[in-house]
């Protein structure tokens, strides 16, 4: 798949708020993950594609609504690919808010080997 398309098909999956779907179909096996910061609940770095889809349960498990995610048209640049995503969330104990962030992957022979978020 070139990365043009993976691109559309990632933005497409974040919108839908589909982490699990787009992690299976279009990342590489030793993927890595990486978060702005550590938190309590998240490495700063995951890898593995087992890792990474476990993360993205935990963060679903923490989430009590999902009002709205809102994702840029991506932009490509040779094997890159970049977005902003912002999600309207209330986190459970927490206060609703929004989350917006840069999303930045790299992609290798057809799968997405890294992903960075920065806020």
């Amino acid at each position: 798949m070139e990365t043009k398309e993976i691109a559309k098909r990632l933005a497409d999956y974040c919108r839908k708020g589909d982490w699990d779907g787009a992690q299976k179909e279009l990342y590489a096996d030793n993927a890595k993950s990486i978060e702005p910061y550590a938190t309590p609940a998240f490495s700063k770095e995951t890898i593995g594609l087992n890792a990474i889809v476990e993360k993205g349960k935990k963060f679903d498990n923490m989430v009590e609504q999902m009002h709205g995610i809102e994702v840029s048209d991506p932009l490509v640049a040779g094997n890159s690919i970049a977005f902003t995503l912002a999600m309207d969330v209330t986190m459970k104990n927490q206060p609703r808010m929004t989350t917006p962030e840069l999303c930045v992957y790299q992609v290798k022979d057809g799968k997405i080997v890294s992903e960075e978020f920065f806020v």
